[in-house]
């Protein structure tokens, strides 16, 4: 799919075939482009969770109270560990969530163009999902998605509703 097609595409799915496996060749693509994304200072502080074991689903699964995120058959989680980032010298900005976020954005888009679908969640029950996991010390979890095929007849909704390029472009 070309580039420019795939970011008008793209739109969150919220309808996933819990029967339908995504081959484990697509999931390493879809995970290798989140390993291929800059970082500051390519420190590449990030982990990325694939959760695909049935008790782990049911574990993960408890952290979000949709049902259509509880049919997905696998849960992406994308943490970090804020002790192995750059951090800017002025101010002492860590920017773990800039990093893990550019990370997310590019296997977000690497599941459009293996027609997987995908929806960056950010509101879900930390503690339950950080025990699920069991995430370590310094680490910290910036989202999450299901990933999966979504169900037979399934249509996107196709009405992307964004601001105009005036509206958000200051040219000086």
């Amino acid at each position: 799919m070309e580039f420019y097609n795939i970011i008008e595409q793209r739109e969150s799915v919220r309808s996933y075939d819990p029967h339908k496996k995504v081959p484990k060749t697509v999931l390493d693509r879809i995970m290798n482009a989140g390993r291929l994304a800059p970082s500051a200072a390519n420190r590449q502080p990030w982990t990325f969770v694939l959760v695909s074991s049935e008790e782990k689903l049911k574990e993960v699964k408890a952290c979000y109270k949709r049902q259509w995120f509880r049919d997905a058959p696998y849960v992406l989680v994308v943490t970090g560990n804020k002790t192995k980032t750059w951090i800017r010298s002025y101010d002492d900005y860590n920017p773990i969530e800039t990093d893990l976020a550019i990370a997310m954005d590019h296997m977000i888009l690497a599941t459009e163009n293996e027609g997987v679908g995908a929806c960056w969640i950010i509101d879900f029950d930390y503690e339950k999902l950080t025990k699920a996991i069991g995430l370590k010390k310094n680490e910290v979890v910036y989202c999450i998605t299901p990933l999966g095929y979504q169900p037979e007849g399934y249509k996107k909704r196709g009405n992307k509703i964004r601001k105009s390029l005036d509206e958000v472009v200051r040219r000086i």
